[in-house]
């Protein structure tokens, strides 16, 4: 479990590391904790690498209502629990989907409480994502939420749900990433999620109303890993 304080404030920043070690301790739960002392260096760091985020609501420059949007922006899935002394700017998380708020002082029993629930929704979402580098910064994709890779030069266009996202690379380095998460090529040019072939229809395979050609060479191992696919996810 990757763990983040964004706390301004040293003695608050110590106290909930000491908390989260005393934690895994009580718990047996495995933590990896980073510290940031405001926003604007994590922010500069984050490319949706964290399960959970510890933030501060009150700090210069940024403070957490600003640092959580931007969170958003590009990770809308990482669980976020404000520490705050005022209770009714903690309130205003629902704007940014804050799961909950610590009020300081802290205490062990009640920090400990809030980070099971955490913890617990953490676990429950259980998804895996693709993180990729885009135009101005990163961009955190849940992988089931991925159509297809396409490959235009130097440069992959990832389809998904949410947008078309160009990253650089190559699709062997991208079908590497994706190993083991259902994606077949159907031809040189295409990674597709065999979850999303809603139908094969003249030779292409169909996804999300896209024809995309199955080539001569790669139809016989197409069809017999979408074979695979379908007959696992029969009831």
């Amino acid at each position: 479990m990757r763990i983040a304080i964004v706390e301004d404030e040293a003695i608050y920043a110590e106290k909930l590391q000491e908390y989260l070690r005393q934690y895994s301790r009580d718990f047996g739960q495995e933590l990896e904790v980073s510290s940031f002392p405001d926003g604007i260096s994590f922010l500069n760091s984050f490319k949706g690498q964290f399960d959970l985020i510890l933030l501060d609501v009150s700090m210069p420059v940024i403070d957490g209502m600003e640092t959580a949007k931007r969170i958003r922006n590009t990770d809308s899935n990482v669980v976020i629990l404000f520490v705050t002394n005022l209770a009714q700017y903690a309130i205003r998380g629902y704007e940014v989907d804050a799961m909950d708020y610590i009020l300081k002082p802290i205490s062990y029993f009640a920090f400990s409480q809030r980070l099971n629930r955490a913890i617990s929704r953490v676990k429950s979402r259980a998804k895996h994502f693709l993180v990729i580098s885009v135009k101005g910064g990163t961009q955190k994709l849940d992988v089931d939420s991925i159509y297809y890779v396409e490959s235009q030069g130097h440069n992959l266009i990832v389809h998904a749900g949410s947008g078309d996202y160009q990253c650089a690379g190559t699709m062997k380095e991208i079908e590497e990433k994706l190993a083991g998460h259902n994606f077949f090529r159907c031809n040189k040019g295409y990674l597709v999620s065999l979850r999303h072939v809603d139908g094969i229809q003249d030779g292409c395979a169909v996804i999300n109303g896209e024809p995309l050609l199955i080539s001569r060479a790669r139809k016989n191992e197409f069809m017999e890993a979408l074979t695979n696919y379908v007959g696992g996810m029969v009831l």
